[in-house]
């Protein structure tokens, strides 16, 4: 692999991170990124925005521009992007092009700058803008901004430097983005606490030019394979208009929720269990928990009613303990937990297990069971109102501490809890029963 790193002379960031990076490389050699591919420092007498063809026989695999960058409202940044045009140029590059994109190498820088950036400096992405757009590379800028000030900092070019040497992209799902600003702060986040790899990012004033064509480019430029939209930024409209384009083009939509809840699991092995939560319940979610890596999906049944009544003892537990487990698990449109659970196929027995258990166990602790053979037998008491009031109870604060569990004095009389009082039972067929029971007692 081979990595092109291009800045211009007429550039006093680019030229000092570039010094940074000849300074870095002469002190040791086995940077990530050396380790990865061969490097090339290259410089040009042009400014990178006009470099159309630049990687032109050059027989790079990547190109990263080293630049400056500037602002109407200069702040001390430092940011990644990767360029073109949404409408007509501004800053060099052909009308309605883009560049192919670089989406898990600028992720890894992004995550690079952000650890390395000195105190003040903001960290971002940038919406794609200004050229070159006549590449056959992909490629990315790495930028120091916004003044002079910045663009001479040592510590600013040292840390962009250590960033793109420490780059070692990895396992990503590169996606392109929609609504903003300029900065992709939504877009940023994502990146920063997740596998999401932005590609190509269209802010929320370039939104309306986008038609279906633009799209299908800024998806295949980035190799995207979903897409997000911060639908927050977008009027109604333009949202609507731009899930039918995207529907249309077969990209799906991921929510920041659903990016960041794919945890560690290979885009591929998620895509895989998102079809079967879909063919289980249409409009569902999949939320993965501890599932990571990869696998073969298979789905596994619990009884329906245990799910239920676990829920209904214990419905936070459920959710952290369910959470704790390598399963992904499918809620339908009113929020229901689906009782078809998904994991990897070498482990379903064992998950099989341990669902049944947790629930027995959340259920068990709250309220009183017995065992008929393969059934467990729920029986709950609870507050009966027209008990009290045949009691001559009133209506009022006495229920509520009667509900409590507190006994109470009405004209002379002691009322306990269990004179108001019903008991309703609930009998659910678990193959099996008698081992689980036996080793919650233990």
């Amino acid at each position: 692999m081979h990595v092109a790193l291009f800045h211009s002379r007429l550039d006093p960031a680019g030229a000092n991170l570039a010094r940074c990076i000849r300074g870095l490389l002469q002190e040791r050699e086995d940077w990530p990124l050396c380790r990865a591919a061969s490097l090339s420092l290259r410089e040009t007498g042009e400014r990178l925005i006009h470099a159309e063809g630049i990687d032109a026989g050059l027989d790079a695999d990547l190109v990263v521009f080293l630049s400056r960058h500037t602002s109407s409202h200069p702040a001390p940044a430092l940011t990644v992007h990767v360029t073109g045009n949404f409408g007509e140029p501004s800053f060099g590059g052909e009308a309605r092009s883009l560049a192919p994109a670089a989406p898990a190498m600028m992720h890894t820088v992004l995550r690079g700058l952000a650890a390395h950036a000195p105190p003040g400096y903001r960290v971002s992405y940038e919406a794609t803008h200004h050229g070159p757009t006549a590449l056959s590379t992909p490629s990315l800028f790495v930028e120091i901004g916004s003044t002079e000030q910045e663009w001479n900092d040592p510590a600013a070019a040292n840390a962009a430097a250590l960033a793109v040497l420490e780059a070692s992209p990895g396992q990503t799902i590169p996606l392109v983005g929609f609504g903003g600003t300029h900065y992709a702060v939504r877009q940023t986040e994502i990146a920063l606490s997740s596998q999401g790899a932005f590609g190509h990012i269209a802010p929320s004033r370039e939104v309306p030019l986008l038609d279906r064509e633009m799209v299908s480019a800024m998806a295949e430029k980035t190799g995207a394979v979903a897409a997000y939209i911060d639908r927050k930024a977008l009027p109604g409209k333009e949202a609507g208009r731009l899930l039918a384009i995207l529907d249309g083009a077969g990209l799906p939509v991921l929510s920041e929720g659903e990016i960041t809840g794919i945890g560690t699991l290979a885009w591929e092995t998620y895509a895989a269990i998102r079809t079967i939560a879909e063919e289980i319940a249409p409009g569902s979610r999949v939320h993965p928990g501890a599932l990571s890596g990869t696998g073969v999906p298979e789905v596994v049944e619990i009884p329906a009613p245990l799910l239920s009544e676990a829920e209904k003892a214990d419905a936070r537990a459920l959710r952290d303990g369910l959470a704790r487990m390598p399963v992904a698990v499918v809620t339908g449109k009113d929020g229901e937990t689906i009782p078809s659970i998904i994991t990897f196929k070498h482990q379903s027995e064992e998950i099989i297990h341990d669902l049944i258990s947790l629930c027995i166990k959340l259920i068990h602790d709250r309220w009183s069971t017995t065992v008929d053979r393969d059934r467990l037998v729920v029986r709950k008491m609870r507050f009966d109102p027209a008990r009290a009031r045949a009691l001559g109870v009133p209506n009022g604060p006495l229920f509520g501490r009667l509900s409590c569990g507190q006994s109470i004095e009405v004209e002379g009389r002691t009322i306990t809890p269990a004179m108001v009082q019903s008991c309703s039972e609930t009998c659910i067929h678990i193959p099996g029963l008698e081992r689980y029971i036996d080793e919650i007692h233990c």
